[in-house]
């Protein structure tokens, strides 16, 4: 059982809003994106739909299998009633989901690459976990134990992601009694915020009633403007870093503290606890300036590059989702690497990295050597031209960039 269907047909009309809040952004001079930010969050919003096409979770197993042993079949797929209170059920459930992602640290660092980024936009809304199957599941087997026939769940799950997608922006303000009951961009916006005011608050899908009811709702105050972000700056613009981050800073306590107990507690405790003989490290993780947003300095052209990227990446993922059927299972893992590297490569090169040029540069080479003379994908697949075409333009543009940096350094300078 999946969403990814619902998922997958909204991305265009997610596309199309955010270029309509671009433009309106630019229009009356209050534009929220900036290019790194975005292409972080388009990026990492491409590669969470991987394991689902990839099958690497097993969410569906599960409750296939809880359907079938343990299900006491309260609820009949062809009454109205039943969807509504599934979808009331299942937002009840992601409020106590999302809440405790928050809270606990193991299920924090599924979650926490949906923070990491310092604009507040609808592109943010895209910044999906890859690795949410790991635990997400759990919370909401009780719809599948009262008998939510498997289709109602995977509809009213779709329904409620999709939702959420128009409340990450901040061109939206108040909205009266609806704020007092659904979740809206003015209430979001606090759950994105770092301030100490605002953090750990307003966790609904679509309902805030639940924060209201369990003491987690805090409105947003005129004389407080929202900081997003997380409190640990991610500093980066690598997709997978943001998606594996806090995992390898509770490996590293893990292996650093001397206390056994402490090396169990680290990755379910709360997530601003460190053992006691690592607290002198914390200042490792935290930031140099509250509101200051990770903006290293590039030159134009890098900019043109990622965001050719981003339009290439969009489509050869868009392609890749929808000729799906069409492709073997090796040709999708190949598909997927692909966009991975191609997105992780344009992530350093935002970071001004001085090698990544270079990396990017042999890369594509690479794949081109690979696309001409070694088998590896089905050469006839939509997918493989589209990222064929890519390599070529990258190639290109980057051996053009490469010989303009070769003739700055060796030109004479003048007196």
């Amino acid at each position: 059982m999946d969403k990814s269907s619902i998922i997958t047909f909204a991305i265009p009309v997610f596309f199309l809003m955010i270029l309509l809040e671009l433009a309106y952004g630019f229009l009356i001079g209050k534009n929220t994106y900036r290019v790194n930010d975005t292409f972080t969050s388009i990026s990492i919003g491409l590669i969470s739909r991987l394991p689902v096409i990839l099958n690497l979770g097993f969410q569906g197993v599960i409750f296939v299998y809880f359907a079938k042993r343990y299900s006491i079949n309260l609820m009949p797929v062809n009454e109205l009633m039943t969807w509504v209170i599934a979808f009331i059920m299942y937002d009840f459930f992601y409020y106590w989901m999302h809440r405790l992602h928050h809270e606990y640290r193991v299920l924090w660092a599924t979650h926490v690459v949906h923070h990491h980024g310092e604009d507040y936009n609808l592109a943010t809304a895209l910044r999906q976990t890859s690795t949410g199957f790991l635990w997400k599941w759990i919370f909401f087997l009780p719809m599948i134990i009262v008998g939510v026939p498997g289709e109602v769940f995977v509809s009213v799950a779709g329904v409620n992601l999709v939702y959420q997608f128009w409340v990450h922006t901040r061109h939206v303000g108040h909205l009266g009694w609806i704020e007092k009951i659904f979740v809206t961009p003015m209430n979001h916006r606090v759950h994105h915020a770092k301030n100490k005011e605002y953090i750990d608050a307003n966790y609904g899908g679509v309902f805030i009633l639940w924060d209201r009811f369990f003491g987690t709702y805090i409105p947003e105050r005129s004389d407080i403007k929202p900081v997003y972000g997380t409190v640990s700056q991610l500093n980066s613009w690598n997709p997978l870093w943001a998606n594996f981050q806090v995992f390898y800073q509770m490996i590293q306590d893990t292996i650093n503290t001397k206390n056994m107990s402490d090396k169990f507690k680290i990755w379910y405790s709360r997530t601003n606890w460190r053992p006691i003989d690592l607290v002198h490290l914390s200042s490792e993780y935290q930031i140099t300036s509250f509101a200051k947003k990770y903006n290293p300095k590039i030159k134009s052209e890098v900019n043109y590059f990622t965001i050719l990227q981003l339009i290439m990446l969009t489509i050869a993922s868009s392609v890749i989702l929808f000729t799906l059927e069409l492709q073997d299972r090796s040709d999708t893992y190949v598909f997927a690497i692909i966009l991975v590297m191609q997105a992780t490569f344009t992530g350093m090169l935002l970071q001004g990295k001085s090698f990544s040029f270079k990396s990017f540069f042999v890369f594509s080479l690479f794949l081109l050597f690979s696309f001409s003379f070694i088998p590896i994908i089905d050469m006839n697949l939509l997918a493989s031209k589209v990222f064929l075409i890519q390599c070529i333009i990258n190639i290109l543009l980057i051996s053009v960039a490469l010989m303009k940096e070769i003739g700055l350094r060796t030109s004479p300078i003048n007196d």
